[in-house]
């Protein structure tokens, strides 16, 4: 084995069972890599979904679109050129699975359409009650929760935006990728 075919095994990232009820994933930006675990075992639909997207690659080159100071950061959906990428078939919303929508937490985006989420998703940067389910309508599935670079959504958050919460210098994600499901269970 070369040093390089070393590298590139102690790099490389196990994939998920459907048994591990934890995912640990990485978004790794230009302003930082925040890590979360997605909760499987409440949000099957959900994490499979973002799951299937990092899997295609899809997340590469996006950029965090809509950044809205003391509310939330999303991404998932558009290229540095804001062209709308490509998607799946809409899923089913999960709001109901009991996880909320708090400080660090992940959800899938939607439109007005309940069952209308597919790439897009959103980090909350404070605790969003009014986005649960029951609370106003029907709400925004959480599927995780950041375990570590709390530090780069905060700053990106405070990011200067310019026509429609766009980010003013883009904020990309380079890649997200599957860390190793015991990652996930240990935190």
């Amino acid at each position: 084995m070369t040093q390089l075919q070393a590298e590139e095994a102690a790099t490389t990232t196990a994939a998920p069972t459907n048994n591990d009820d934890l995912v640990a994933v990485v978004i790794e930006t230009n302003r930082g890599d925040i890590e979360l675990s997605l909760n499987r075992s409440k949000a099957p639909i959900s994490v499979d979904n973002f799951l299937t997207y990092i899997e295609a690659k899809h997340y590469d080159g996006t950029i965090f679109h809509r950044v809205i100071r003391d509310f939330m950061i999303q991404g998932g959906g558009f290229d540095e050129n804001m062209i709308q990428k490509a998607t799946l078939p809409p899923i089913k919303n999960e709001a109901k699975n009991g996880l909320l929508n708090q400080r660090g937490s992940i959800a899938m985006a939607r439109t007005n359409s309940v069952d209308s989420a597919t790439s897009q998703f959103f980090i909350n940067v404070k605790s969003n009650d009014f986005l649960n389910h029951g609370f106003r309508d029907y709400g925004y599935a959480v599927f995780g929760q950041v375990t570590k670079g709390m530090d780069v959504v905060d700053a990106i958050a405070t990011t200067q935006t310019g026509m429609r919460d766009v980010p003013v210098e883009a904020i990309v994600v380079k890649t997200i990728k599957v860390l190793e499901s015991e990652k996930a269970a240990a935190k």
